[in-house]
């Protein structure tokens, strides 16, 4: 059955997330994906450039998020100024093309002091999604068809080194 929406609003919404970092090219950048007890997910961890790393990611392998009247995807985040990436699966294949799509928190014109203590909600179309395999855009692939979309990821990544963190309250399709 399709869903329309995964919310962190129990201890239980982050556990089948799982962690991909840099490590699988070498890299010592880690990440999770955790519960906070005030009601939301929280996407921490640390990108480190040492040994050509600059990634942290999280993935939950199981999720049929989208519908035929899906257009895009609506997420309401706080976050820290760095630029994140929605990433969306249409392969049961660990290692496959993703569909991702860029936003920061922090681009809605207001200063940084602000803007790492508000809820904001960051709509992306479905025509935001590029198809991308290894961080790398694969020409020819056909748009994002949010009917196949069977797995879901947080991704921090474009050499962003240092701290981060990135509250989740929800991703809802639109």
């Amino acid at each position: 059955m399709r869903i329309n929406q995964i919310s962190f609003q129990n201890t239980h919404s982050t556990d089948k997330w799982m962690s991909i970092g840099d490590q699988v090219m070498g890299g010592t950048s880690h990440g999770r994906m955790r519960f906070d007890e005030q009601g939301f997910a929280v996407f921490e961890g640390n990108v480190s450039l040492e040994n050509g790393g600059g990634f942290a990611s999280v993935r939950h392998a199981d999720v049929p998020l989208g519908t035929a009247t899906t257009t895009g995807y609506r997420l309401r985040v706080r976050g820290d100024g760095k630029q994140y990436k929605l990433n969306l699966g249409v392969d049961r294949a660990f290692d496959s093309v993703q569909y991702q799509a860029s936003f920061n928190p922090g681009a809605a014109g207001q200063s940084q002091d602000c803007v790492e203590h508000m809820w904001v909600d960051i709509e992306l179309p479905l025509a935001c999604f590029e198809p991308r395999f290894r961080g790398r855009v694969v020409p020819g692939q056909a748009s994002l068809d949010p009917e196949r979309v069977c797995h879901v990821g947080l991704m921090v990544a474009d050499r962003q080194a240092g701290p981060f963190r990135l509250e989740i309250q929800e991703i809802v399709c639109i």
